[in-house]
C-alpha cells in the first residue's frame, strides 16, 4: 500500500508540474501576441481589435519598446529567485555571482533577437524555429568535434529541419502578414537562428560552471544569471538621457494596462522555471524535454485558435513534420536511458 501510495503522488506531482510548465507558457504566449501581435478580446468590439495590432489608451498608442521585457523578465525572475533560495535552498558553495559575467551577456542578447523576431514573422513560426535547435547542436558536434551521429538521429534532424525550411517557404497568409509590425521572414529567422546560437553557448557556460562548482543549484544559477542579465540591461536602457528604459517607463505609467500585461509576462516565465526546476529534480531532463515539446505544440494550437490567425494546411502539415522529429527524438533518448539502467543492473 505504501509503495501504491508513493506512486499515485509521484503521478500527482508529476500532473502538477505539466499543468504548471503549459499553464504558464502558453499564458505567456498569448500575452506575448497580445502585446505584439493581436488584441486578444471577447468584448463588443472583438472582431475589430482582432484584426489590428492592440493599442493602449484614448490615441491608440503602440507599445514599442520591446527590449523592456527582458529587464522586466530579469527583475522579476531575480526577485523569485532569490526569495526560492531563502525560503528551500540551504546549501552552500556554489558558484559565486560574478562567474556568470560571460553567460549573461549572450542570455542577454539571445532573448532579445527572439523578442525582435517577432516584429518579422508570426508567433507560430518563432516556436518552430527554436524547435529545432539539434541542428546547430549535430551541425557543431559533426564539424567541430567528428561525432558520428545513427541514422534515426540524421532522421529526426531532418524531418526538423525540412518541417522549418517548408514553413517558412509556404505563403502567410494576408491576414498573418497585416498584423506583423515589419514583415521580414529572412530576418525573422535570421534572428531565432541566432537566439538559438546564443542559447547553446549560454548552456555550455552553465554546465562548465556546475561541473567546477558541483554544489550550485538551479536557483543559484537562475540567480546569477539573471542579476548579470539585469545589469547588462540596466545599462543598455538608462545608461544615457535618451535610453530607451526611460521611453519605456513613461509609457508603463501612461497606460497601466500595459504595466500589467508586462508584469503578468514575466511572472509567467519566473513560474514556468520553478515547474522546469521541480521536473528536473523529480523525474529528470527527458521527462521535462516531452512535456516542454508537446508544450509547444500546445501553444501553436492555442495561438491559431485565439488569435483568429488559422495556419493554412500545409503549414499544418509542416508543424506536424517537425513535432514527428522531436517526437521521435525523445523516444531514442528513452530506449538509450533504458539500455543504460538495464548495463547498471547486474553491476
Amino acid at each position: 500500500m505504501e509503495a501504491h501510495g508513493s506512486g499515485f503522488r509521484r503521478v500527482l506531482v508529476l500532473a502538477f508540474c505539466v499543468a504548471g510548465i503549459w499553464s504558464a507558457y502558453i499564458y505567456q504566449g498569448v500575452l506575448q501576441e497580445t502585446l505584439f501581435d493581436d488584441c486578444i478580446d471577447f468584448g463588443s468590439e472583438c472582431v475589430i481589435k482582432l484584426r489590428s495590432t492592440k493599442k493602449f489608451g484614448p490615441d491608440g498608442e503602440r507599445f514599442e519598446h520591446l527590449a523592456f521585457l527582458n529587464l522586466a523578465q530579469n527583475v522579476v525572475c531575480l526577485v523569485w529567485s532569490y526569495i526560492m533560495l531563502k525560503l528551500w535552498s540551504s546549501s552552500a558553495g556554489g558558484a559565486p555571482w560574478w562567474t556568470y559575467w560571460s553567460a549573461g551577456i549572450t542570455n542577454t542578447i539571445g532573448p532579445a533577437m527572439g523578442i525582435e523576431a517577432l516584429k518579422y514573422i508570426s508567433y507560430p513560426a518563432q516556436v518552430l524555429a527554436k524547435s529545432s535547435k539539434m541542428i546547430p547542436v549535430m551541425l557543431m558536434g559533426t564539424l567541430v568535434y567528428g561525432i558520428r551521429y545513427t541514422f534515426p538521429e540524421y532522421l529526426c534532424t531532418f524531418l526538423v529541419a525540412g518541417g522549418v525550411s517548408t514553413f517558412a517557404l509556404v505563403k502567410t497568409s494576408s491576414k498573418t502578414m497585416s498584423k506583423l509590425a515589419h514583415p521580414n521572414a529572412p530576418l525573422g529567422y535570421g534572428l531565432c537562428f541566432l537566439n538559438l546560437a546564443f542559447d547553446g553557448f549560454t548552456n555550455a557556460t552553465q554546465d562548465s560552471i556546475t561541473a567546477r562548482y558541483p554544489k550550485t543549484t538551479a536557483w543559484d544559477i537562475m540567480l546569477g544569471m539573471n542579476l548579470w542579465g539585469t545589469i547588462y540591461n540596466m545599462i543598455y536602457m538608462f545608461g544615457w538621457p535618451q535610453g530607451i528604459g526611460y521611453e519605456a517607463i513613461q509609457f508603463c505609467k501612461q497606460h497601466p494596462e500595459a504595466a500589467w500585461d508586462i508584469f503578468f509576462y514575466c511572472l509567467c516565465g519566473a513560474v514556468g522555471q520553478n515547474f522546469i526546476f521541480l521536473t528536473i529534480s523529480r523525474f529528470g531532463s527527458l521527462t521535462n524535454t516531452t512535456i516542454t515539446t508537446t508544450r509547444k505544440f500546445v501553444s501553436i494550437v492555442v495561438s491559431s485558435l485565439l488569435s483568429s490567425n488559422p495556419l493554412s494546411p500545409k503549414q499544418w502539415g509542416c508543424v506536424l513534420m517537425v513535432f514527428s522529429g522531436l517526437s521521435y527524438q525523445i523516444y531514442l533518448k528513452w530506449k538509450k536511458l533504458q539500455r543504460l539502467q538495464k548495463k547498471r543492473k547486474p553491476m
